[in-house]
C-alpha cells in the first residue's frame, strides 16, 4: 500500500503564510511528478503547483510569486510554501504524486486526503 500524509493546513489572516507538507510512504520504486491541487467550494479541482523529478516547476498564474513548491526526494516529501495568502486561496489542498511501485509497473497517480486552508480577510 502507498500512503500520502498531508499536514500544515489551517486558518490564517490575509497576508500570512502557511507551509504544507505531503509525505509518501510504502513500496515505492520511483517518483516522477509531485504536485498540489486545490478545490474551493463549488469549483473544480485545479492544479496549484507541480515539480517533476528533474526539477521543472509549474505554477498556476494566480499563485506565481507567492507560492513555492519544493521536494525532498530522500524523504519522498513535497512541500508548498504559501506566502501573501489571499482569501481567494481558501480551499482544500490535495497533494498528488505520480509514482511507479515496481520497475515493471506503469506510473500511477496517488492522492492525499486533503488539508483545509482558510484565509480570512
Amino acid at each position: 500500500q502507498v500512503q500520502l500524509v498531508e499536514s500544515g493546513g489551517g486558518l490564517v489572516q490575509a497576508g500570512g503564510s502557511l507551509r504544507l507538507s505531503c509525505a509518501a510512504s510504502g513500496i515505492i520504486f520511483s517518483i516522477n511528478t509531485m504536485g498540489w491541487y486545490r478545490q474551493a467550494p463549488g469549483k473544480q479541482r485545479e492544479l496549484v503547483a507541480a515539480e517533476t523529478s528533474g526539477g521543472r516547476t509549474n505554477y498556476t498564474d494566480s499563485v506565481k510569486g507567492r507560492f513555492t513548491i519544493s521536494r525532498d526526494n530522500g524523504k519522498n516529501t513535497v512541500y508548498l510554501q504559501m506566502n501573501s495568502l489571499e482569501p481567494e486561496d481558501t480551499a482544500v489542498y490535495y497533494c498528488n504524486v505520480a509514482m511507479k511501485r515496481t520497475y515493471y509497473s506503469r506510473s500511477v497517480d496517488y492522492w492525499g486526503q486533503g488539508t483545509q486552508v482558510t484565509v480570512s480577510s
